[in-house]
């Protein structure tokens, strides 16, 4: 029960991070549990490769590269998902950003 609460929760908080962005473009509501659902595979899989091949980079950084990281999940599932929509790096490094706020921000109220 918990996973499917939280799977809405992120599928309602891409759609008003897209409602805020204007950069940024989901569908329907159906297109955001997508997203949340594909976010999640990519956060389990891709992203600890591609931390554990750049530790160098974000030791340098002091941790910043992990925004850019975030950024290329957000663009590589905008490439695999149709209704979902990014103008570009920044769009998504923002998407992002204002994601994981209003994530959290759902997380502590629920």
């Amino acid at each position: 029960m918990g996973f499917i609460l939280k799977l809405l929760m992120t599928g309602a908080a891409a759609m008003l991070s897209a409602y805020i962005l204007p950069g940024v473009s989901i569908d329907g509501f159906m297109t955001a549990i997508i997203l949340a659902l594909v976010l999640a595979v990519l956060n389990a899989v891709v992203k600890p490769v591609l931390v554990i091949l750049t530790i160098p980079v974000t030791i340098v950084t002091l941790g910043l590269f992990l925004l850019v990281i975030n950024a290329l999940i957000i663009l590589l599932a905008d490439s695999l998902i149709a209704g979902f929509d990014t103008s570009g790096f920044f769009a998504a490094l923002l998407f992002s950003l204002v994601l994981s706020v209003i994530t959290a921000v759902l997380d502590m109220i629920f």
